[in-house]
């Protein structure tokens, strides 16, 4: 570790103690071989999760036992109620629906079932909000217990979809107290009273103690992220959510919530939700990049753009994604279209991954992301000599050097709308590292890295199934002179395809645009969004970056 603090300082000596902090947040780097089973991939295994979806608790439209249920249903190991903070006007209640939406049928409103509703009065359709905090302390998250005991062999977390202030929406969770012997959800209630830019109750939750921040825009933001960091670092997450959906989000900004949250806010929801809605993921013109490229945001999708800026400094910035299940009009079930998958270390031998180990995983970054099952297994590692790292950590090695990637995957047969799987090609991209950018240099700003590319494309040609099912692929680079970081990029869709494609193969926009996707409004007329999603599916991983000494 101390090998790893010098380099660090090395990179950039004026952030060279929040680079040292940094490196903390990796699972484990440049492993040797033998011990590549033993501290960092021993007792670990993949689970799959969704950490950002809707009840009618908020603006969903079906009850929070029909979501559980559907959850379970579509195989997610863990998942988290994640929903808008402020005050609404409904509850969750309500039976398991098959796929029909609930109507309010079930649902009531609060002002009209024997509650006592905490806090000022606000109004809403002629009823009486409940402000998040008490809703999610006393009555989601018992809904959440319940569903524990109806899926034992599931990890179920209560979270939140903050309003970030100064920006949009951003999904959270505290776990501390939700798994004690007296559970509870105090500290994300908490949370949401102090920071949520949508709650302006002034008394409920003064009345528990809590003092609400008087700050306001993007320092409002970043006292959160803070907050978070001093009080709970080891036991929550700050992730961004559909960050280019509403232009309110600049690369600046996510330096500055990892700056001050470094264990908390580490990665961003640039896969969005909603990915069978007319303008898919939500995004509109008023979008950063004006829609998603296939299924992803712009942050992501372009290659050399606002991610790889991030990754260019070696910052722990990774990707995620989420159903943001509302409705079936828009969205699919959590589980059915999106994945993220996330290798999960039982760090206490005790046979159980817990939901501390979880959040572990998350912030590891050792996690990939898919649609529509297009892999269900992933291998990625740089090996140089007997050192050894997978996605989320650093492979420390000679200047000069030969680096050996090694890519494996799988894919099932069918997925989940019953379509052959099969992986048209996959892109090995990679940037340079050259250190943290200082909050005082004009380059803060900077949302490009000019040195990132794809180096390889590797189509079916490169591979072959082995007996196991496993597909293997192979990149030597010789005389490794940088710092760099490696990432993929996979599709089932072939380069140069009508609308979905350039010539390279990288993805084009979602959606008719005169200057982007010329010619394409027939193509996208004549597709149910549902059937484009299915047919257009990516997968992502995170980066494993290589230091030279």
């Amino acid at each position: 570790m101390e090998l790893l603090k010098k380099v660090r300082k090395m990179l950039n000596t004026k952030m060279s103690s929040l680079i040292m902090v940094g490196t903390m947040l990796f699972a484990c780097s440049s492993v040797s071989i033998a011990d590549a089973e033993k501290p960092c991939l021993k007792n670990g295994k993949w689970m799959t999760g969704d950490f950002h979806q809707h009840t009618t608790y908020t603006d969903g439209s079906n009850p929070l036992a029909t979501v559980m249920n559907k959850n379970h249903e579509f195989g997610l190991d863990w998942w988290a109620n994640s929903e808008h903070g402020g005050g609404f006007i409904r509850d969750g209640y309500g039976p398991i629906l098959t796929d029909a939406f609930d109507t309010g049928e079930y649902a009531r409103f609060w002002d009209e079932i024997p509650v006592t509703i905490l806090g000022d009065v606000s109004m809403s359709d002629g009823h009486q909000k409940m402000w998040r905090w008490q809703s999610i302390r006393d009555y989601s998250f018992p809904d959440v217990l319940e569903a524990r005991e109806m899926y034992p062999e599931k990890m179920i977390i209560q979270g939140l979809e903050w309003n970030m202030p100064g920006h949009e929406h951003c999904s959270t969770a505290i776990i501390t107290g939700q798994f004690s012997d007296d559970p509870n959800a105090d500290a994300m209630a908490e949370f949401e009273f102090k920071f949520d830019n949508s709650d302006t109750d002034m008394t409920g939750g003064a009345a528990q103690g809590w003092i609400k921040s008087i700050l306001s825009g993007h320092d409002k933001a970043k006292e959160a992220a803070a907050w978070m960091q001093a009080n709970h670092p080891s036991m929550s997450w700050l992730v961004p959510a559909h960050p280019e959906r509403r232009s309110t989000y600049v690369i600046n900004h996510f330096r500055d919530l990892n700056n001050a949250a470094p264990d908390v806010a580490f990665g961003f929801e640039s896969i969005p939700g909603h990915q069978k809605e007319s303008t898919r993921g939500s995004y509109g013109t008023g979008a950063v990049g004006k829609g998603t490229y296939g299924g992803a945001g712009i942050f992501v999708a372009k290659v050399g753009g606002l991610w790889d800026a991030l990754l260019g400094e070696g910052r722990n910035w990774w990707l995620f994604a989420s159903s943001d299940f509302h409705d079936l009009d828009g969205d699919f079930w959590p589980g059915e279209y999106q994945k993220t998958w996330t290798f999960v270390v039982d760090e206490n031998g005790d046979g159980v991954r817990s939901a501390q180990e979880i959040v572990s995983g998350l912030r590891s970054g050792n996690l990939y992301i898919v649609h529509g099952d297009l892999i269900n297994a992933l291998d990625f590692h740089a090996q140089s000599r007997s050192n050894f790292a997978t996605m989320g950590q650093e492979l420390i090695m000679d200047k000069g050097g030969n680096l050996k990637i090694k890519i494996r995957f799988k894919s099932p047969m069918l997925n989940n709308n019953n379509d052959p799987v099969i992986v048209d090609h996959i892109d090995l991209i990679a940037g340079e590292v050259t250190g943290f950018v200082p909050s005082d240099s004009p380059d803060y700003t900077k949302a490009v890295n000019e040195t990132t590319r794809v180096i390889r494309t590797f189509t079916s040609k490169d591979w072959e199934m082995d007996e196991d099912g496993w597909y293997t692929l192979v990149y030597h680079m010789k005389n490794t002179e940088k710092n760099m970081y490696f990432r993929l990029r996979g599709t089932n869709v072939a380069p140069n395809t009508l609308c979905e494609t350039d010539s390279d193969g990288n993805p084009l926009i979602d959606r008719a645009d005169a200057e982007l996707n010329p010619n394409c409004e027939a193509f996208f007329t004549a597709h149910d969004k549902a059937d484009e999603a299915w047919r257009d599916l990516w997968f992502y991983s995170n980066p494993i970056f290589v230091t030279v000494q």
